[in-house]
Order: C-alpha cells, then sequence, then structure tokens
C-alpha cells in the first residue's frame, strides 16, 4: 500500500508562518519518494488544484509565482520525508495542501496524500 501521510496544517493569523510535513510510510512508499519529484499542491474552495512547488532528487525546485519568495520546499532522503515552509502567508494562501510523489517539475503524479487544511485568518 501506497501511503505519504501529510502534517502541519492548522490556523494562523496572516503574516505567520506554518510548516507542512509529508511522511512516506512504508516500504513501497519510500522507494518511490526516494526516486521521485516530490511536490507540494493546494485546492481552495471552488477553484482546481494547482501546483504550489515541487523538488527533484537532485533538489531542484520550482515554485508558483504566487508562492516564490515566501514558501521554500524541501526533502529528507534518510527520513523519506518531504516538507513546505510556508512564511508570510496570506488570506488567499487558505486551502487544502496536498503532497505528491511521481510526477515532474510542473505536473502531478499518481500518488496523493490525504490533504491537511491550511486557514489563513485573523
Amino acid at each position: 500500500q501506497v501511503q505519504f501521510l501529510e502534517s502541519g496544517g492548522g490556523l494562523v493569523q496572516p503574516g505567520g508562518s506554518l510548516r507542512l510535513s509529508c511522511a512516506a510510510s512504508g516500504s513501497i512508499s519510500r522507494r518511490i519518494f526516494s526516486v521521485s519529484v516530490m511536490g507540494w499542491y493546494r485546492q481552495a474552495p471552488g477553484k482546481q488544484r494547482e501546483l504550489v512547488a515541487t523538488i527533484t532528487t537532485g533538489g531542484s525546485t520550482t515554485y508558483a509565482d504566487s508562492v516564490k519568495g515566501r514558501f521554500t520546499i524541501s526533502r529528507d532522503s534518510a527520513q523519506n520525508t518531504g516538507y513546505l515552509e510556508m512564511n508570510s502567508l496570506k488570506p488567499e494562501d487558505t486551502a487544502v495542501y496536498y503532497c505528491n510523489a511521481g510526477g515532474s517539475r510542473y505536473t502531478p503524479g499518481s500518488y496523493w496524500g490525504q490533504g491537511t487544511q491550511v486557514t489563513v485568518s485573523s
């Protein structure tokens, strides 16, 4: 069974920070993680799911223009975990955030986490 477990979402005030984690659970998931582009996507109510950031196994990163300079994606191969550090959060960042594996730098793969809610509100 392929499982990517997200954590770290919550309610934060505008200008605040959150750190999301995505852990590969089980040997198959860890193998997929180790050879795949890892990405974060988000979906706000009434909107399509959109790319937030991706990172290759070599560490090359891609960001949506809306989050450049505020969000940082990273991965820890030893821990089979990906991260999304989010700073200077805005209300428009409110969405369900999903981690993804198996895609390219610009398109998602077949493996999704369950999603974690991020709400930015005063």
